[in-house]
């Protein structure tokens, strides 16, 4: 259980790994379940059949949704969600049928037993100004880490390398925000819109954002994974 309140209406950067270190994603099938399930599981009604497709969610109107989703990253041993809390106590609901439901996929797929994940999720408040930029960028930038290790440290020398790496990598919403979406009905672009405006100035800006920002400045909202 946690320990703090999460508020309704706040935004919140949450994030999970694999128990030890594990890799949580295995295969292609492993990334679109999840993705699937953050489409489905952002009800505050039971899911009866979690094998919808993302489109199929689309078309139902008689949802009540516990999240907006802003931003997420899948990476092979953990992820990242940016969410504003729509319902009392939905972040925590929301996340416990992630969990749930993914661990219940994984174990069966590759017949294991016991947690997937370490612990309670991690949920760290978005409250400044400025962290509406440069969260959402640094959740983005994550796939980096397949590319150039030690990238957050040392910098990034070959930026228009980087972006289109980024731009090739599927399991985030760095896509949603350039235009060039693989993913419909998963994320609310409107909170985040507002300080992007369109697909061009948020390239521009996370251009950047990653040819100056230092990481250091920004430790105490995320893991060093």
């Amino acid at each position: 259980m946690r320990k703090e309140k999460l508020i309704t209406d706040n935004v919140y950067h949450v994030f999970n790994r694999g128990v030890e270190k594990r890799i949580t994603f295995l295969d292609k099938n492993d990334y679109l379940r999840f993705v699937n399930n953050l489409a489905i599981f952002n009800d505050a009604k039971s899911v009866v059949n979690a094998k919808f497709r993302i489109k199929e969610i689309e078309t139902q109107n008689i949802r009540e949704p516990l999240v907006d989703i802003l931003a997420f990253c899948l990476m092979p041993n953990h992820y990242h969600i940016l969410l504003s809390q729509r319902k009392d106590d939905g972040i925590s609901k929301f996340m416990n049928k992630i969990g749930v439901g993914y661990t219940n996929y994984f174990n069966l797929k590759y017949e294991r037993v016991g947690s997937l994940f370490q612990g309670t999720f991690k949920a760290v408040l978005v409250d400044e100004e400025s962290q509406f930029l440069y969260v959402p960028f640094y959740i983005h930038s994550n796939p980096l880490d397949l590319m150039t290790k030690n990238w957050k440290e040392r910098g990034i020398k070959e930026i228009k390398k980087a972006m289109d790496f980024l731009n090739s990598y599927k399991w985030s919403s760095h896509k949603d925000y350039s235009g060039k979406s693989d993913f419909t009905g998963i994320i609310n672009k409107n909170y985040l819109n507002e300080i992007f405006v369109n697909p061009e100035n948020y390239q521009k800006e996370f251009t950047n954002f990653m040819a100056d920002f230092d990481f250091s400045d920004i430790s105490d909202v995320f893991l060093d994974y």
